[in-house]
């Protein structure tokens, strides 16, 4: 099949004999990264000690959310990397919830585990009631102060269409944030054309950023100045080194940050974003549509094997297979180098990363999957 994108491939440290279809949970590492960061340790940490910070270090979670910016659809200057998924959308849902005369914070029913944690904390902490709906069936009213929403499903792949959904949140005034986990690096984004309120995503996922790598929060211009986010660490500050006893916030996306940023892990995601030179998010949504069609028709039939994710266009890079004993098939796929995960009771989850994963390796996968079965 005709591969834009093949040559990416080698981009990556990968080894032939190995599946790796989990990069929706972990992506596999640009082969950059171990020589960038070994110049970091030795040199930037190593030789210039902490005169790094003026070298390049403190601008870096702005420099590093633009790049990320442009594969989101966001203009420079919105987003930035700092802390863990779970603190941004605490920070975004916060800002989006206190404060506001409505009644309501609304989380879609099938949300990632930890969203819907938070949500009730944030619920908790402004009076606010928290209630779950279908994205099908999603009924917001004038009481719904904000909606959090997740782009593709981690469960089924499900995508949801982030156009209208965002529309109908504004028709009734209500906010919405987006949480981009297993959509970032996967199809085109385009946050600042469709008026999204704020979002959030990882990146050690399609990103490739490393296991832990920092995630990254996206605050539109317009939106920046009464965005009042409840961590007002000194790194958001707008003086941060005068060290002042009153907190003021930094006029752009900065203060949007909290503490001292992880440099070492931070540089990491910088050098994997390097994989993303050259290459159009239009390819990577069509290569990724085809390998999932393709892996799916070559197991569909098989026995006791239920395929859930869609199989038309409203999907993400993964599919979903549910069978009674998906974890034992998990563990004996892996133990004959194919890497995929498991969602109990029982799902098996294979995730198709575009800049590295190829058609061969979809039909390795299925037929491994086959003589298992």
């Amino acid at each position: 099949m005709n591969d834009p994108l093949a040559h990416v491939r080698a981009l990556f440290d990968l080894d032939d004999d190995v599946v790796y279809l989990d990069g929706n949970s972990l992506g596999a590492p640009p082969r950059a990264v171990a020589e960038r960061m070994a110049h970091v340790v030795r040199h930037q940490w190593g030789r210039r000690l902490i005169r790094g910070w003026s070298e390049g270090w403190w601008e870096a979670p702005q420099r590093v959310g633009d790049r990320i910016g442009r594969l989101v659809g966001a203009a420079p200057g919105q987003v930035v990397v700092a802390d863990s998924t779970s603190v941004n959308l605490f920070k975004a849902l916060m800002a989006a919830a206190r404060g506001s005369d409505r009644a309501e914070i609304v989380v879609d029913a099938g949300t990632f585990p930890t969203d819907g944690y938070l949500a009730r904390s944030v619920a908790e902490l402004t009076g606010l009631a928290l209630r779950s709906a279908p994205p099908d069936r999603l009924e917001l009213t004038e009481r719904t102060a904000v909606v959090l929403l997740n782009h593709v499903d981690y469960r089924t792949g499900r995508l949801l269409d982030m156009a209208a959904l965002t529309e109908r949140a504004h028709a009734v005034g209500a906010k919405v944030v987006w949480d981009l986990c297993h959509s970032v690096g996967v199809l085109p984004i385009e946050l600042d054309a469709l008026g999204v309120d704020l979002a959030v995503g990882c990146t050690y996922k399609f990103l490739n950023g490393g296991p832990g790598s920092p995630a990254f929060l996206y605050v539109p211009t317009a939106a920046q100045p009464s965005f009042e986010q409840p961590l007002t660490g000194w790194n958001g500050h707008r003086e941060p080194f005068a060290m002042a006893e009153d907190y003021r916030p930094d006029p752009g996306v900065a203060r949007a940050r909290v503490g001292t940023p992880d440099i070492l892990s931070l540089l990491a995601l910088d050098a994997a974003l390097d994989v993303w030179d050259g290459v159009a998010l239009a390819d990577v949504r069509a290569k990724g549509l085809a390998l999932t069609a393709h892996f799916m028709a070559l197991v569909e039939d098989l026995p006791g094997i239920e395929v859930i994710t869609p199989r038309d266009e409203w999907r993400g890079h993964q599919v979903s297979l549910r069978h009674p004993e998906a974890r034992r098939l998990t563990g004996e796929l892996a133990d004959r180098q194919v890497i995929g995960d498991h969602r109990p009771p029982d799902v098996l989850r294979f995730g198709f990363a575009p800049l590295y994963n190829n058609f061969d390796e979809a039909e390795r996968a299925a037929t491994t999957l086959a003589k298992l079965l």
